[in-house]
């Protein structure tokens, strides 16, 4: 079981879409634990730590985000697992 640790920025239309609260949904569906939040720049920024297929499932999600969303860059980042969330988290 690898643990992983990711950061992530999402630029596009990712704001009043209900980005984070589909992340939300798509973190505990996938039993990772972390946070997301707008930025004042327009993007969404989102920390996940998980087991790395999870981790993944999330990753590919978010390439796209929900239905009303379009994603124009993704930028992806990994950091050393620190087991600090017991869940997940919009962050305001």
């Amino acid at each position: 079981m690898i643990q992983k640790r990711i950061h992530i920025f999402v630029t596009g239309r990712v704001q009043g879409v209900f980005f984070r609260q589909s992340t939300k949904v798509m973190a505990i569906k996938n039993n990772v634990h972390g946070w997301v939040r707008n930025l004042d720049d327009g993007r969404v920024e989102i920390i996940v730590e998980g087991e790395k297929q999870n981790i993944d499932n999330l990753t590919t999600w978010c390439k796209t985000g929900p239905a009303n969303s379009r994603v124009d860059e993704f930028e992806l980042s990994e950091e050393n697992y620190t087991d600090e969330f017991e869940n997940f988290e919009v962050r305001y």
